[in-house]
């Protein structure tokens, strides 16, 4: 019932889903107004054999607080569709609602994987010359420490296996400069815990900001106050560019014409940036799958979200991260080496 257009996006988003990607074994619990859900089921031709719906009149508002949502929404269709996968009913969430709210009741729900890290971790999938690079934090945690900065490497690295099909992923942490000496204090800790931490996974070093729509990286790590702050401008930046190209090719009769010419190779290049393409968030660090769509998603849009979740679900995702939190809090427990006896070594 979220997003800017409710059962429409979400319903349609399940026909697209299934015309791009298939969707073979995979059902779907519909949570909201049974009688508009239905009306859209019917425009779109989906029967009970696809889509069960569990009807609720209660829904938390986009413009809801996620204090208010936790208090008063118990029974309404985002806390329905987050329980029905806390219990197993359900294998993942996707929402195009109340990001907050959504991410509040769910880790009320579902509750953390790893016990030092306060919220999700957004991610987001950002178009780069090689393809896809996943970026995380992208606004859900504003501060992070070394630790958190790690498991955002840990759970980057397993999302970009499960879902876009990177054997082995390359992760870098996202910097003022790609020098070891750069950096505060919480970047230069996690690098060195992904270094020397023993986990397995492909470290590349400090990135800079230029390096993300390089894809000099598969995962590129960073707080969510940074993140948030880069995505935002890389959006703006498009938006900027777009608006420029599309006045650069209606401003004369031979300007138009070039555009029809280049028709193909620009509606290829919009492909690759358009968010409806590359749509859906997940809520990393949960004990569960939650997908958050744009709330403007188009139905392909919602239906590239669904995706996502199906690709999560259906992966050893949730058990490959484990084993690395695991493996993290290890770390973390060992006791710190001793210091070198400066003075001893000066006077020998």
């Amino acid at each position: 019932m979220g997003g800017d257009h409710g059962p429409s996006v979400v319903v349609g988003g399940i026909s697209e889903y299934r015309k791009r990607f298939g969707g073979e074994g995979v059902r779907f619990l519909l949570h909201g107004d049974e009688p508009a859900v239905r009306a859209e089921m019917a425009r779109q031709g989906l029967g009970d054999d696809l889509c069960e719906v569990r009807h609720t009149d209660k829904v938390v508002a986009m413009d809801e607080k996620p204090a208010t949502a936790m208090r008063r929404g118990k029974g309404s269709s985002l806390w329905n569709a987050i329980e029905a996968t806390k219990t197993g009913e359900a294998a993942a969430v996707v929402s195009a609602g109340n990001t907050g709210a959504l991410m509040a009741i769910s880790k009320l729900i579902l509750r953390m994987s790893a016990p030092g890290l306060e919220r999700p971790a957004i991610v987001a999938g950002w178009p780069t010359t090689r393809g896809i690079t996943a970026v995380l934090d992208v606004g859900a945690n504003v501060e992070s420490d070394a630790a958190q900065l790690v498991e955002f490497a840990i759970m980057g690295e397993a999302f970009m296996t499960a879902v876009h099909g990177v054997a082995k992923p390359t992760v870098g942490i996202l910097n003022v400069g790609s020098e070891d000496m750069k950096g505060h204090e919480e970047v230069r800790e996690a690098a060195r815990l992904l270094r020397e931490g023993g986990f397995g996974l492909a470290y590349h070093g400090f990135v800079e900001g230029d390096d993300i729509a390089k894809g000099t990286v598969d995962v590129v790590v960073t707080d969510g106050f940074t993140g948030n702050i880069a995505l935002k401008t890389a959006e703006g930046v498009a938006r900027f560019i777009g608006g420029m190209t599309r006045e650069a090719l209606t401003s004369s009769l031979l300007s138009k014409i070039g555009a029809a010419l280049a028709y193909p190779a620009l509606k290829k290049m919009s492909a690759r940036i358009d968010p409806n393409v590359i749509n859906g968030g997940p809520l990393l660090g949960l004990n569960g799958i939650v997908v958050k769509s744009h709330g403007g998603a188009t139905a392909g849009g919602f239906g590239a979200a669904i995706r996502i979740a199906v690709d999560l679900a259906r992966s050893d995702y949730m058990a490959k991260v484990g084993a690395s939190l695991q493996k993290l809090t290890a770390v973390l427990e060992q006791p710190p080496a001793p210091e070198a006896d400066l003075a001893k070594e000066t006077s020998q």
